[in-house]
């Protein structure tokens, strides 16, 4: 950062903000303000202290900008020299645009699992779906998006898909409930282009999907869409969705708890080779 005078206070310039702050960087600027005011400093004094200016103060505490590791070390000198600060800073991340806030912990964690199973009910899961059948699902969306919007939550979902091919050795579980295969959401171009894709992917050896069928007498998935992974250190994590909010699960007896409906769930549904008849059967049928 080029500093704005000879003191070394730094300028916060709007392309300097973060366009789209994280969790990660709201929860580090809420410590430092809160240490701030425990130690009775102003922003002015506070930036001063730490040779940065107030508006570049006010902004770290705000999470719209990534503070650099001098605005970590002096805060630390400044702020007590726990070391709480420095441990944080470790775990900051930018904001990825076209991700949902409360979806981005989940994403980070995919990236580096070594297993990924899905359970979904609603829509087909965003790893399968085509980019056509993705642009049809955000165009529902309320309130409506803008076309950059648009754009960016359609860039991220196939950016997602990559793991897919990027990581081969990587088994991929899918469970979707025949009903939302039959919704007709776009069209029925843009659903034989889902299938013929969904088709594609799960010819992969890393991939595996099974279709939940209308008529199954049995679900041990009735309390909705779950998504569980493992990651490289052998944990067992798990994720829930809902009306504009997601949770991390981390506790092992409700993790285990999951695991189990999922296994169930992969005996009452149709196996592979029949799950791809069956949505063959349905583009056959468009």
């Amino acid at each position: 950062m080029a500093t704005d005078n000879a003191l070394g206070v730094t300028g916060d310039s709007d392309g300097e903000r973060e366009p789209d702050p994280s969790d990660s960087l709201r929860t580090f600027g809420a410590v430092v303000q809160a240490l701030r005011e425990h130690a009775g400093l102003s922003r002015v004094e506070f930036g001063e202290l730490v040779r940065f200016s107030k508006h570049t103060v006010a902004s770290v505490e705000l999470g719209r900008r990534m503070p650099d590791e001098s605005f970590v070390e002096r805060a630390e000198e400044v702020l007590g020299n726990t070391g709480a600060l420095r441990k944080a800073a470790v775990f900051l991340t930018r904001g990825k645009p076209g991700l949902a806030v409360w979806f981005r912990q989940w994403a980070r964690l995919e990236k580096v699992a070594v297993s990924l199973c899905t359970y979904e009910c609603r829509l087909v899961p965003g790893l399968l779906q085509s980019e056509a059948y993705a642009r049809a699902v955000f165009d529902n969306s309320i309130p409506l998006l803008t076309d950059t919007q648009m754009e960016e939550q359609v860039t991220a979902r196939l950016e997602r898909q990559k793991m897919l091919y990027e990581r081969p050795s990587v088994p991929f579980s899918f469970i979707v409930e025949e009903a939302v295969f039959r919704k007709r959401l776009g069209g029925a171009e843009v659903l034989r282009g889902l299938f013929n894709h969904v088709l594609d992917l799960s010819a992969r050896r890393n991939v595996i999907l099974q279709v939940m069928p209308v008529d199954a007498e049995f679900h041990a998935c009735l309390d909705g869409p779950v998504q569980l992974l493992e990651n490289p250190e052998g944990r067992r994590l798990a994720y829930s969705e809902g009306q504009q909010n997601g949770r991390l699960i981390t506790g092992p007896k409700e993790v285990s708890l999951l695991h189990q409906r999922y296994d169930t769930l992969r005996s009452q549904a149709l196996n592979p080779q029949d799950s791809r008849g069956l949505l063959e059967r349905l583009r056959g049928a468009l």
